[in-house]
């Protein structure tokens, strides 16, 4: 739908009954993203926040909330753009079926970014960062966030809009050492665009410009948040898929100004100028710590006549920035496989808090003269999985062959599993990667964006049969001797409280050696857990706790296990200690006070009845 600001997309949605408004007070302080979660949790609708405490601009959440009104809100360019990601991917689709592709094709050519400053909506007025809602999701957040911003940045060495990259990171808009109005944080992870921007410009000395736009149309933050392939800017992908060019200038200080958005916040990030940012609580379902990150200098805050200020809550998943990832691969499709030969498919397990855990399903094709029974071409897709992008942030790679099993489903998280526990040879089939990258919000390893990797390989025919409830003659070694069946052949143990890794490999080598005699029968994977009862509760515990809690390296055992030729593998089944350590960061506790006043909302009369 080209809807040309996001004013007419609220109008829109409420119009078809995809969103309501909040007309009592609210506070930005932990109410509106409670308020947020519960109706997420609900697939409710939209949110228009009509009255924020302390602030006079009105607030929109959970615009994507639901794939459905994802679709709703882009009925009319949705099968397009697909196109033309397919097309920047496969340029010989276009070669076998020309014609299905034409009307894409002018889409892309009608979507150029258009400089436009007459008229401009966003130059009505200019207000101060302490003047915005100064929203807080959790209750250890080290002060207000912007959660739903397209951050902008140029190549000094290549200036202009088709070579910028417009990014969803983070941004802190107050607390910790910031100055009140002068200083904002800007946090980005690893592998993004707007890092090679910083670098060029600290290598020559500069500042780098940037330019944080909030709100406008719903295909602007959405292009923010896309992995496009190379040489597809997400200027051109928003103008594509809102139906509408991406209106820009720039400002009398060299500021790119997006003329539709509802705020532009333009600042300048000086050479290792840098000050603590966070806590914040963050996707994976922890807070990521306080830690030095580029500083920006305020210049300027432009906002629209009767602006809206754009936000959503992050946390353990669902959440939804989960619905993010949804209408993504909607959009993709085969994207990423198409980059890598012989990959048929991957999944980054959102339960598990995305990167920490990731499914893939690849050929095998290297030996087609021999009966296939160990992996070969899937270790090959394997390193090149783990050296793409965000994928290289994962830490667990569960791959199998295509061959073996055509119609197994990469979504479900039981048959996955089930699938490679059938075929694993664990004195074989696990790889480890050592002091690696893993991902910045991740802090279950010995650093900042420090950790280890491994790969589940697993290829050819069935070998062994799981178990599918708990053994009951199965006596395991005090002190894990409590357990529980979470899937087909995986149990989880409770574990004493963790103390050091130094006193617990001692522990676990004995508890290993007691182990070694027991019947392990449709056995595979043994999680030591804080609370056995909770992880194996469903799917979703399971690998939450399991994926989030263990850096594998450090916290991978096995039940006779060996190391050959440098080369570790187990004879029984493999454990991972998914126990709390001392260094992890703190769970994502919701303010019971605050739940309480929320609960208010939803009693009759209030704006949400009905709705949670």
């Amino acid at each position: 739908m080209g809807y040309k600001s996001l004013q007419e997309c609220v109008a829109d949605l409420e119009n078809h009954g995809h969103l309501i408004r909040i007309k009592e007070e609210v506070d930005p302080y932990l109410e509106m993203a409670s308020i947020q979660m519960r109706v997420y949790d609900a697939q409710g609708p939209a949110l228009y926040f009509e009255n924020v405490k302390g602030s006079k601009f009105p607030a929109v959440s959970n615009l994507f909330g639901t794939l459905e009104r994802s679709r709703f809100m882009f009925r009319d360019t949705l099968d397009h753009v697909k196109k033309l990601v397919d097309v920047k991917m496969n340029p010989m689709s276009v070669l076998k079926n020309p014609f299905s592709y034409a009307g894409s094709s002018m889409v892309a050519l009608g979507a150029l970014p258009w400089k436009k400053k007459s008229s401009a909506p966003i130059l009505y007025g200019q207000t101060k960062i302490s003047e915005l809602p100064q929203i807080v999701n959790w209750p250890m957040d080290g002060g207000p966030f912007v959660t739903m911003p397209q951050v902008y940045t140029e190549d000094i060495s290549k200036p202009g809009i088709m070579n910028a990259n417009l990014g969803m990171y983070r941004i802190q808009l107050g607390g910790n050492d910031y100055i009140q109005d002068q200083e904002i944080g800007l946090h980005y992870q690893l592998h993004r665009g707007i890092g090679i921007h910083q670098t060029k410009a600290n290598a020559l000395g500069k500042p780098l410009k940037v330019s944080i736009f909030v709100g406008g149309p719903p295909s602007h933050p959405l292009s923010a948040v896309m992995p496009l392939p190379e040489g597809l800017s997400e200027m051109i992908f928003a103008g594509a898929l809102g139906n509408r060019r991406f209106r820009y200038f720039y400002d009398e200080e060299g500021f790119c100004i997006s003329a539709d958005a509802d705020f532009v916040i333009t600042g300048t990030v000086y050479p290792n100028d840098n000050k603590p940012e966070g806590p914040f609580g963050d996707h994976i379902g922890y807070y990521s710590l306080l830690h030095p990150f580029p500083l920006m200098k305020v210049h300027k805050v432009y906002h629209r006549k009767n602006p809206i200020w754009s936000f959503t809550v992050v946390g353990r998943p669902p959440q939804e920035d989960t619905s993010f990832g949804a209408l993504i691969h909607e959009i993709t499709g085969n994207a990423i496989p198409q980059q890598i030969g012989g990959l048929h498919a991957v999944h980054a397990v959102d339960p598990a808090g995305v990167h920490p855990l990731l499914f893939a399903i690849g050929s095998e094709r290297y030996t087609p003269y021999q009966k296939v029974d160990r992996p070969q071409e899937v270790l090959t897709i394997a390193n090149q999985i783990l050296g793409t992008n965000q994928l290289s942030l994962a830490k667990y790679l569960f791959i199998s062959a295509f061959e073996d099993n055509p119609q197994l489903d990469i979504h479900s998280i039981k048959d996955f599993f089930m699938h490679i526990f059938e075929r694993i040879d664990l004195s074989r089939d696990l790889h480890f990667q050592t002091n690696t990258t893993i991902d910045t919000l991740d802090y279950t390893g010995d650093g900042l964006n420090a950790g280890s990797k491994v790969t589940f390989a697993a290829v050819g025919e069935v070998k062994r049969k799981l178990i599918t409830e708990y053994p009951s003659a199965l006596e395991l070694p005090r002190p894990f001797n409590q357990g529980k069946l979470a899937l087909p052949g995986i149990l989880v143990v409770d574990g004493k409280a963790f103390t050091s890794y130094e006193e617990e490999a001692k522990v676990l080598e004995e508890w290993c050696a007691a182990a070694k005699d027991k019947n392990w029968e449709g056995i595979q994977l043994i999680v030591l857990a804080d609370d056995a009862a909770f992880t194996a509760e469903n799917e979703n515990n399971f690998v939450w706790v399991t994926f989030t809690k263990s850096n594998p390296s450090y916290d991978i055992y096995g039940i006779d296990s060996f190391i050959s030729h440098k080369h570790w593998g187990c004879h029984g089944p493999v454990i991972i200690d998914a126990r709390r350590k001392p260094h992890h960061a703190p769970d994502l506790i919701k303010d019971p006070a605050v739940e309480k006043r929320v609960d208010q909302l939803a009693a009759k009369g209030g704006s949400l009845h009905g709705i949670y």
